[in-house]
């Protein structure tokens, strides 16, 4: 099927990405939502799973850009920048995941049921930071330090 064939719609292209999109909207909207009593607040367990979306966005970003670069270079390096504005982002979601307050009875009952022999990557409360370590491993071999510094944005059109 390509992208000329009349029985393609651009709803049939990456459901995976517009269910994880939808996802995100929902969630968005729960937040947003004025029927919440209290309103709500970002917790540990939610910002590890934000950042779990992030890092798969980073890998998806920088296969795109790899992909796209030969053929294009000018489209490949405009998604290369993508990919590290993200990590910064990524990276400022694993530090507020640090300075949020440890939720102990969430905690104490995850490590209750935390069979670690059958977690590869370790207890639960760590592998954000596992997640983390790794794609900033993949991120600092593509990039230099100076692509990481903060930036400003001009529109090229």
């Amino acid at each position: 099927m390509t992208a000329l064939d009349p029985s393609h719609t651009p709803n049939d292209a990456h459901p995976y990405l517009r269910a994880a999109s939808a996802g995100i909207r929902h969630h968005t909207r729960s937040f947003a939502s004025p029927d919440a009593a209290p309103p709500r607040r970002a917790d540990r367990l939610h910002l590890n799973v934000v950042h779990a979306h992030l890092t798969s966005l980073l890998q998806l970003l920088d296969r795109l850009a790899e992909t796209t670069r030969p053929p294009h270079p000018a489209a490949g390096r405009h998604l290369a920048t993508a990919h590290t504005r993200l990590w910064q982002a990524t990276s400022e979601v694993h530090s507020a995941f640090h300075l949020l307050p440890a939720d102990t009875a969430a905690e104490e009952a995850e490590a209750s049921a935390c069979h670690p022999e059958r977690l590869p990557e370790g207890p639960p409360v760590l592998t954000i930071c596992q997640r983390h370590l790794a794609a900033g491993h993949v991120l600092r071999r593509k990039t230099t330090p100076t692509d990481l510094r903060p930036h400003t944005t001009a529109c090229a059109r």
